[in-house]
């Protein structure tokens, strides 16, 4: 007599267990920052920054952007940071960076310095110092090859802050003299930029001397 074929009644092979990788490529550096984040509507909102990497970072905000939303953030310390939103919760959310190489190794020495005035209180608190210039008329050339005449309100090798009417969209690459620059915040009475590359400030002196 044959036995019966008990293979069907067998208990399935468990699977392997997975590791799961962890998802945060990058160490968070807890540093609290008030800034201003604008969405794809082109409304902004004000925003605290709650902890940074130079993958992402976690803002408290009095609105919530959806899920995938395509995000560009501004705080005086780091400039302004573009990506969009990973995760959502009561009062925030986390977005991922979509910065170039250079503007990444730019956010590392800048949270490393914060990292710094937070073990050391007395170091300056401004990121880059501002520079005293004697001539503050400047042209400022826009993306679409238009020339107006601006001033400059104040100046470091990182960035500048001018008093213009004009309203160049956020991230829009232009020209201050002739440096290249990227618009990172709208002001009541101008923009603010932040230029491509650091500057020498010996020769920023020179040229707006």
């Amino acid at each position: 007599m044959s036995l019966p074929d008990t293979s069907i009644l067998r208990k399935p092979a468990e699977p392997a267990t997975r590791v799961v990788p962890d998802r945060r490529r990058h160490n968070r550096v807890a540093v609290v920052l008030l800034g201003r984040f604008m969405r794809e509507s082109k409304h902004e909102y004000p925003c605290k920054l709650i902890d940074c990497s130079v993958g992402g970072a976690t803002l408290m905000a009095p609105a919530e952007p959806d899920m995938g939303e395509r995000i560009i953030a501004y705080f005086d310390q780091l400039g302004g940071l573009e990506g969009h939103v990973v995760r959502t919760f009561t009062g925030g959310f986390a977005m991922q960076f979509n910065i170039t190489p250079h503007k990444r190794e730019k956010l590392a020495a800048s949270l490393m310095f914060l990292m710094n005035r937070n073990e050391n209180p007395g170091i300056e608190g401004r990121r880059h110092e501002r520079i005293v210039i004697k001539s503050n008329t400047q042209n400022l050339t826009l993306a679409e090859g238009l020339t107006i005449a601006c001033e400059v309100a104040d100046m470091s090798i990182s960035g500048a802050s001018v008093l213009t009417p004009a309203r160049p969209e956020l991230g829009t690459l232009i020209k201050l003299g002739n440096l290249n620059a990227r618009v990172v915040r709208h002001h009541e009475r101008g923009i603010a930029l932040e230029f491509v590359d650091l500057q020498n400030p010996n020769a920023l002196r020179r040229y707006f001397g």
